[in-house]
């Protein structure tokens, strides 16, 4: 999903480039092959190593990235809407769509429900352990919000139309709403407990998802509404899209500040790479699409100048995750088994007198 930000937000972009949208559709490639990879070794894994598999779900650290696989399908599939069928034709692109959107949808909502079911009557986690990777399964469903307007004008005019859309404005108030529940603690946790550790500092980008996501959400409702849900709501939408999306975009940018600074304190104290860094681009890519929408309904320059701005940003973090991902693939330190745990405290002697 980091890697079809990338194109998503880059078609989007207030500005012409020769070639900019040739390689937006490679980089929708691209993710569309890593996607299939990633699918065909997950379900490897569960078949060999279903017991493994299994007891991620009962991990409370590696339960909430779950949220990722539905993520990671919504991304793809609304890609081949927006650059995709440029090379694959609207047909192709839009039954890819529907299927990935359909299969993210319904993973991202087990997901939501899931994951905080495991966390009440499994996990039992404290308020140490309270961090944003909690908000993966609560971002899913406005993932889908964001993306299934585009699936609109191509389903039968009048009631498939409508259902879609308010559907997804439903998806919309569900993650919202878990949101708003989730950050404040997410906040506090940072507040009263100090730093998180420092693997896990770039996790502070996650916040980013849903503000940027839920901007980029209503953007979408906004420009889907007319001809599909009567007057006056879609007019409605179109207000919500700028009411909404200046004060949400507004606190966006004050947690990409903080979370910059932290990561900047984090480096200097030898934060090294891990996984992690991929919370750099997908956050900040709905941002940037965030940005667009708002530019779009103001025509305000200010707001195309940060879109460019967070999607120069975007850029950056994608190649230095991409990167340090190739280098570690390569070397075979990122799929090297994690060392056992000693099964008890080393021997040791000790002389008498």
């Amino acid at each position: 999903m980091g890697t079809a930000i990338v194109a998503t937000a880059g078609a989007g972009l207030p500005f012409g480039a020769p070639g900019l949208r040739t390689v937006c559709a490679a980089f929708w490639a691209l993710s569309l092959v890593l996607l299939a990879g990633l699918l065909v070794a997950r379900a490897v894994h569960w078949i060999r190593h279903g017991d493994r598999a299994r007891a991620h779900l009962m991990d409370p650290a590696v339960a909430p990235f779950y949220g990722c696989l539905s993520m990671a399908l919504l991304a793809v599939g609304g890609g081949s809407l927006v650059v995709g069928r440029d090379w694959i034709g609207t047909p192709a692109a839009v039954a890819l769509d529907a299927v990935l959107f359909t299969a993210g949808t319904l993973t991202g909502l087990t997901a939501a429900v899931a994951v905080p079911y495991l966390m009440i009557t499994r996990h039992r986690p404290d308020a140490s352990q309270i961090t944003p990777v909690w908000l993966l399964p609560l971002v899913a469903p406005m993932v889908s919000a964001a993306l299934g307007p585009l699936l609109v004008p191509h389903l039968p005019p009048g009631a498939p139309r409508a259902t879609l859309l308010l559907v997804c404005f439903a998806l919309f108030g569900l993650s919202l709403l878990a949101t708003l529940v989730t950050l404040p603690m997410i906040f506090a946790r940072l507040l009263t407990g100090g730093p998180l550790p420092l693997a896990l500092t770039p996790a502070l980008f996650l916040v980013l998802g849903p503000l940027g996501q839920s901007t980029t959400a209503v953007d979408k409702f906004a420009v889907a509404a007319p001809g599909v849900v009567p007057a006056p709501y879609d007019q409605g939408l179109a207000v919500l899209a700028v009411l909404y999306g200046v004060p949400v975009m507004g606190f966006a940018l004050f947690w990409l500040a903080l979370a910059g600074a932290m990561v900047v304190r984090a480096h200097r104290r030898g934060m090294r790479f891990t996984m992690t860094w991929w919370a750099f681009t997908f956050p900040v890519g709905t941002c940037v699409t965030g940005a667009e929408g708002l530019g779009r309904h103001t025509g305000l320059v200010v707001y195309d100048g940060l879109t460019i701005a967070l999607y120069a940003l975007l850029l950056a973090a994608w190649a230095v995750a991409a990167a340090h991902t190739a280098r570690g693939l390569l070397s075979g330190r990122l799929l090297a088994a994690p060392r056992p745990v000693p099964a008890g405290p080393a021997p040791t002697t000790a002389r008498t007198t």
